[in-house]
């Protein structure tokens, strides 16, 4: 059982937990719909960062694989490292991703019939499930660096699948867009 000193630790945090699921969304939706050139900015379009998000999604879905299979093997440092990557790699991807659509038109995915229901199906489970992995990474976070093992294995056990399907579909995504690229 957690003692009451790690709860509170991890109390502190609360409150950026709850800001950042809320913000993040928020500024991506916002953000998603703003093209710099409606501001006067002469920017070319970063049409080359698709590929490499996409990759770093790949990357994070690898990542958390090793990582748990890391603290199967109870090897907690190796672990560590790998969620600090993971995390790292998101943060990178969202920054891209915000970029690329800052600057450059969305993409329309030209497929038809039922490979067309499977892309939205995969889309939406993607977008939805990347705002909630938000609130659930940042809580496996701290519960792990407040030292709330007990707290930090219950909702890992939730936030790892959550997070591996987000990041895996990522790159399923890209990879059903990617020919109607311009």
């Amino acid at each position: 059982m957690a003692n009451l000193e790690n709860i509170q630790n991890e109390k502190k945090y609360n409150k950026w937990i709850v800001a950042l699921s809320i913000v993040i969304p928020i500024a991506v939706a916002v953000l998603f719909n703003v093209k710099l050139s409606d501001f006067g900015f002469n920017v070319a379009p970063l049409t080359f960062l698709p590929p490499i998000y996409a990759a770093i999604n790949g990357l994070t879905a690898i990542l958390l694989v090793l990582a748990f299979l890391a603290i199967k093997k109870k090897n907690i440092v190796l672990h560590k490292k790998l969620m600090t990557t993971a995390i790292g790699c998101s943060v990178v991807f969202l920054l891209m991703y915000v970029a690329y659509h800052m600057t450059s038109d969305s993409t329309k995915f030209g497929g038809e019939g039922a490979i067309r229901s499977v892309y939205f199906i995969i889309l939406i489970t993607h977008i939805a499930l990347s705002i909630v992995v938000i609130p659930f990474v940042l809580i496996t976070y701290v519960r792990a660096i407040t030292n709330n093992i007990e707290r930090h294995k219950k909702i890992a056990r939730i936030t790892f699948p959550l997070w591996l399907y987000v990041a895996v579909t990522g790159v399923i995504v890209y990879l059903m867009i990617s020919p109607y690229y311009i």
